[in-house]
């Protein structure tokens, strides 16, 4: 199969899911897009040999990710400076988009959007791509440690956002005492 056979493949099959990945790390539907575009003409901009889809996804995934930290890197260095070449004014209709909406999604989505891109970016990662702490700290290229911290401070601030996160629905767990599991119980 040849390389732009894949690319439309990848696009026509794991299109959506790219965009929904791509909207847990910027919260706007036309960013998501753009990154998903971005990510695409960089992994496809100049022939590979065939590879599996699979690998490829991942790829465009990891680019995606490069991509949004790349932006909010970006963002933050302008938003140092913007003051000293415009002034900034609300934009009318920004609500609009918002009410139409549920209530928990907006809601998700607002406290995501207060967490620094690498919190943001181990959050999404964690909760959405389901890795590991350790896949995810090779993911991002940092320590296990480092991803740990990351972690923790996003739970914890999008917990004084959201709310304490609701308790597991399963059975409840026996409380063991370690010294006394070998004996017999009375």
């Amino acid at each position: 199969m040849a390389w732009g056979d894949d690319l439309a493949e990848l696009a026509a099959t794991r299109g959506p899911a790219l965009v929904g990945y791509a909207y847990l790390l910027t919260g706007d539907l036309d960013r998501a897009q753009d990154l998903v575009q971005e990510a695409l003409a960089r992994a496809f901009g100049r022939p590979r040999l065939g590879a599996d889809l699979r690998w490829t996804e991942a790829y465009v995934r990891r680019t995606i990710l490069n991509a949004f930290l790349d932006g909010a890197r970006r963002d933050r260095l302008w938003t140092r400076s913007r003051h000293l070449f415009a002034v900034d004014e609300p934009r009318a209709g920004q609500g609009d988009q918002v009410a139409s909406r549920t209530a928990d999604h907006v809601d998700v989505q607002a406290a995501l959007a207060l967490l620094p891109p690498r919190e943001r970016a181990c959050v999404v990662l964690r909760f959405y791509d389901d890795l590991t702490v350790p896949a995810l700290a090779e993911r991002l290229g940092i320590s296990e440690g480092a991803a740990k911290r990351y972690l923790s401070d996003g739970v914890r601030r999008l917990e004084s956002v959201l709310g304490p996160a609701a308790a597991d629905a399963g059975p409840a767990a026996e409380v063991v005492d370690v010294r006394t599991s070998g004996r017999s119980r009375r």
